[in-house]
Parts: C-alpha cells; sequence; structure tokens
C-alpha cells in the first residue's frame, strides 16, 4: 500500500525556497537512494521554477531531469519527471506531490510526498489531501520543517 509522508513548511519558507527549495532537497534524497521521482506540478509557473531549481540547486552539480510533456517517446528517461498527466510505467516509486488535489493515479506509487505550503490556501487544502488518505487507510507521516 501507498505510504503518504506531508512536508510541512513553517512560516516564511517562501524567503528561503519554498516548496521549490524542498522539492528539490526530496528529489536529490530520494534519486540518491535509488529511486524514479515524479514530480506531479499542475501549475505551469511552478513547474518551470522546479525544472530551473533542478538544474542550479546543487553548486556544482543538478539533479538529472525532464519535463514529461513534449518528450521524445523512445530516448532514456531520467531520474526525476516533471508534469501532471499520468507518468509513464517507470516512474511508479515515488510521486511528489506539488498539486493541491489527490491525482487519481497516486495510488500506483509506493510512496507519495505531498509539501504542505505555509499560506492558508496551502494548508486548507493539504487538510483536505490528509483526510481524504486517511479516511481510506492510507499509512501518514507528517514531517514538520
Amino acid at each position: 500500500m501507498t505510504r503518504i509522508d506531508f512536508y510541512i513548511l513553517r512560516e516564511g519558507a517562501a524567503e528561503t525556497g519554498g516548496p521549490v527549495l524542498t522539492a528539490c532537497k526530496l528529489c536529490e534524497k530520494a534519486s540518491a537512494g535509488g529511486h524514479r521521482i515524479y514530480a506531479r506540478v499542475p501549475d505551469p509557473a511552478l513547474a518551470e521554477d522546479l525544472d530551473i531549481a533542478l538544474w542550479t540547486y546543487r553548486q556544482g552539480g543538478f539533479i538529472a531531469h525532464e519535463r514529461h510533456a513534449g518528450r521524445a517517446p523512445d530516448a532514456p528517461l531520467p531520474t526525476v519527471l516533471i508534469g501532471d498527466s499520468e507518468p509513464p510505467d517507470s516512474h511508479h516509486g515515488v510521486m511528489l506531490n506539488l498539486g493541491l488535489d489527490v491525482p487519481d493515479f497516486f495510488s500506483r506509487f509506493e510512496r507519495v510526498l505531498e509539501i504542505v505550503a505555509a499560506d492558508p490556501q496551502g494548508r486548507a487544502k493539504s487538510r483536505e489531501r490528509y483526510k481524504f488518505y486517511r479516511d481510506r487507510g492510507y499509512e501518514l507521516a507528517t514531517h514538520n520543517l
């Protein structure tokens, strides 16, 4: 069964990179553990921010990634894919959810990482997602950052 982890950002986290920096850290940790990550990012501006951040996150290095939409179907897949549509079969290990809703395909993943923004809307939507997962019996963990 899918394990769900909520990463709760503290107030003022936007000034220190907020959800994008947290997503980079989680992608780095998961990829170092040998996992493939699907970063679900429905907001195009946020997807662009994450794309750029994964190239520049670590000085002298980057996290191998690609945008899922528009990629060549026969190209080798990187460790991290950024997208909003259903992921390819190769990327069902870890889903990093930067959306405000629960995607229909979440249960295909071993783990789902939910980043909870510090703003009121982000908190309220994360409570809805938490309740959704809890009511269906999923294993939940909360991490205050």
